[in-house]
């Protein structure tokens, strides 16, 4: 991690839109750009939370451990998105690590501004409590995948999620590039269930791989399998 010398626009994240144009200035005062190298470390799990981190470029992934090294990863963040909001409440500690997928740079908000933020822009506070209740709906989504879905089916949901999150790029293939190994932990499963499942669906015809990258040959079969029963 290195401080950048190029900040963001004040226009595009989530926080600079949802601010009074009077706390802007406020905003530009308090903030500092980071540069990351991939795979390096925003934070990682049980650091002290000392603020609240926005992509401006790049994607991040947000992971858990889950079990004896393995990780779960619960979201991606792309451009504009919050990093570090999990760490918010009585607890002093961040609940989840967050890596860099790529080269990434970010605004890094200290959290008593942050919070002082919240207080002030009472537009942006109500946005981010809606953002809360759609995060937990998400998990409980995938806590229910975890439980009930066959893991073809998760694979098939995880793909779909990531189309969603970030589209297509002009080749139509998935505009993120993960490895299977991130597959699997965004399926919630082992790398070898995964590249089973993975080798399966291209087969299938459902996906195709260029290397890491990944085209969606039929969305609607793949959402079929969000509803098989095995």
């Amino acid at each position: 991690m290195k401080r950048s010398k190029t900040n963001c626009d004040l226009q595009h994240c989530s926080l600079c839109k949802g601010c009074l144009k009077e706390w802007l200035p406020a905003l530009d005062a308090n903030r500092i750009t980071y540069s990351f190298k991939k795979g390096e470390p925003l934070f990682h799990e049980d650091d002290l939370v000392t603020g609240i981190y926005f992509v401006y470029e790049g994607k991040v992934k947000v992971h858990k451990r889950w079990g004896d090294e393995k990780e779960l990863i619960v979201r991606f963040a792309g451009p504009g998105d919050i990093v570090g909001h999990r760490g918010l409440g009585k607890e002093t500690f961040y609940p989840v690590s967050a890596t860099a997928l790529e080269n990434v740079s970010a605004c890094f908000i200290n959290l008593d501004f942050f919070l002082a933020t919240l207080k002030v822009n009472h537009d942006y506070a109500f946005s981010l409590l809606m953002f809360y209740a759609q995060e937990l709906q998400v998990s409980e989504q995938n806590m229910r995948n975890m439980a009930h879905m066959p893991v073809k089916g998760r694979v098939a949901y995880a793909l779909l999620k990531l189309e969603e999150k970030f589209g297509l790029d002009d080749q139509g293939l998935l505009n993120i590039s993960l490895t299977r190994q991130d597959l699997a932990s965004y399926a919630g499963t082992t790398y070898e269930t995964a590249f089973r499942i993975l080798t399966e669906l291209t087969q299938e015809k459902l996906i195709e791989f260029s290397g890491k990258d990944v085209q969606i040959k039929d969305a609607k079969a793949l959402g079929l399998l969000l509803l098989s029963p095995i």
